[in-house]
């Protein structure tokens, strides 16, 4: 006779796909403590970690006595902060496999964040509904496509090359790939030209996707620093002689998230020691046409760079940021050859961009100009709102000076980047902490805040911003005439 299985023995626990060490853990963990008891610090750290990416989910935690002599603390201090974990869902136990980390299942009564300063993405551009709308009637021609497409189709593929025979680099619809986004394409890239331990230098901060998808590849990274100020090209140079890196990563218009930009020398200076020293340089170009009121474009890295140096030169461009970040079309610009080798890796992965979106993207790029014009107002009004509104009601935290991008990377005077974090979300805001920007826990003393979303959100989220940050140690608090040392 056969009996009812228990819910005990039916119900499925995730297995372990990874696990961190002690050390790994402290390091990512930062400046942890703060009012709360310690095991609720720790509980609410490693809580931040997992809804903000840098930890995975299921993933397997340190032995509670292996960490605990790591961070110098008890053991009943570990256990306790473990038990908070599972009783709010993000963690666990199973006999011989450790203590994993879970996403809880989000309860009925649980809503979205009331703000959302966690994700730059500006509302779809003012007509783009408009050219949506004069598609749908075109869907027996669509239709007579197959729907497969590794490169793309050509007449986007030359309104793309002909921006960037515009700005000075001669370039045909042979030099274009079309790709699902600029992430799509940053991860093709790198799976494509990196080999395991190859050297990869990157700027920190940076786009966190990107030092993941270059980590993923194999990549072994080293950072050169990036402030709202700019690079320190000297360090950048020397780094590439030091590190004699594979592939460079670099963001040189209005940087995610410090919103620089690079001046033509640097950009000059950058190409001659990537050359000399046998680099790829990988262009992150998503952000260059968000523009609000720089003096002036520099030109691209693709104009500055030789003819017969074109093959140590990959761009990727995305509509993403520009048009609407559910229009999942970017590019690659490479030699020819690079291209080749791209298409011939890439269906292991996907088969190619959607038709329907390349033919919105075509006529996108028809009015390109006149669409970037409306971005550019739109991003003007929420960047002044948001600075005046940061410089009222927060005047201890410096704020930049930025001339376009998504955000500003806002610096608080004191490392409490995670901690902020987390008391915006027990708020209804979601902010991402600075160290999700940087491969080594640094950044604690920064936050990105978007200006991309209605006036309305930015409002009630400075306001959120403050009341949270007011909750925090009183010597962090605006006003207080007592700070922390700076970190050097």
């Amino acid at each position: 006779m056969t009996s009812t299985p228990t819910r005990r023995q039916t119900t499925r626990r995730p297995l372990a796909r990874s696990h961190i060490g002690a050390r790994q853990l402290v390091a990512l963990l930062g400046e942890w403590e703060s009012a709360e008891p310690v095991y609720a610090a720790l509980a609410t750290r490693i809580r931040l970690l997992l809804a903000d990416g840098r930890l995975s989910t299921h993933t397997r935690l340190p032995a509670e006595r292996e960490l605990a002599d790591e961070l110098g603390r008890s053991r009943t201090t570990i256990v306790a902060a473990y038990r908070a974990l599972r009783d709010s869902g993000h963690l666990i136990s199973m006999r011989g496999s450790g203590s994993v980390l879970v996403l809880p299942r989000p309860r009925p009564s649980q809503s979205a964040p009331e703000v959302d300063f966690a994700r730059a993405v500006p509302a779809p551009v003012a007509g783009l509904d408009e050219i949506i709308h004069a598609l749908a009637g075109r869907a027996p021609e669509i239709l007579e496509r197959s729907g497969f497409d590794l490169v793309g189709q050509r007449r986007l593929r030359e309104l793309i090359a002909a921006r960037y025979t515009a700005r000075g680099a001669e370039t045909t619809p042979e030099h274009i790939m079309i790709t699902l986004g600029a992430q799509n394409a940053i991860a093709l890239t790198a799976r494509t030209l990196l080999r395991h331990g190859d050297r990869v230098l990157i700027e920190a901060p940076t786009y966190p996707h990107a030092y993941e998808a270059l980590g993923n590849a194999g990549g072994r990274l080293a950072s050169t620093p990036v402030t709202t100020m700019g690079w320190d090209i000297d360090h950048l140079v020397s780094a590439i002689e030091r590190v004699r890196p594979e592939l460079i990563y670099l963001i040189p218009d209005f940087h995610n998230p410090t919103s620089a930009s690079m001046t033509a020398e640097e950009r000059e200076r950058v190409i001659a020691s990537a050359r000399r020293n046998g680099a790829l340089l990988l262009i992150d170009e998503t952000t260059a046409d968000l523009d609000i009121d720089r003096l002036g474009r520099p030109p691209a890295f693709s104009s500055l760079t030789p003819a017969h140096a074109a093959g140590t030169l990959v761009s990727v461009g995305s509509l993403s940021k520009t048009i609407w970040g559910g229009l999942r079309v970017g590019w690659l610009r490479a030699e020819p050859a690079m291209i080749s080798r791209l298409i011939s890796r890439r269906p292991a992965d996907d088969l190619g961009t959607p038709v329907i979106e390349q033919l919105i993207a075509t006529e996108v790029l028809e009015r390109y100009d006149l669409l970037l014009g409306r971005r550019s107002e739109q991003l003007r009004a929420g960047r002044d709102l948001l600075v005046e509104l940061l410089h009222t009601q927060l005047p201890d935290w410096q704020i930049p000076d930025v001339k376009g991008g998504l955000s500003l990377w806002v610096e608080l005077g004191a490392p409490l980047s995670s901690a902020l974090a987390s008391a915006c979300q027990r708020r209804g805001v979601r902010i991402t902490a600075g160290p999700k920007f940087g491969i080594d826990g640094a950044h604690e003393r920064f936050i990105r805040v978007p200006f991309t979303a209605e006036a309305e959100r930015i409002e009630r989220g400075v306001a959120i911003l403050r009341e949270a940050w007011e909750s925090l140690d009183p010597m962090a608090t605006p006003g207080s005439q007592t700070h922390l040392p700076p970190v050097l």
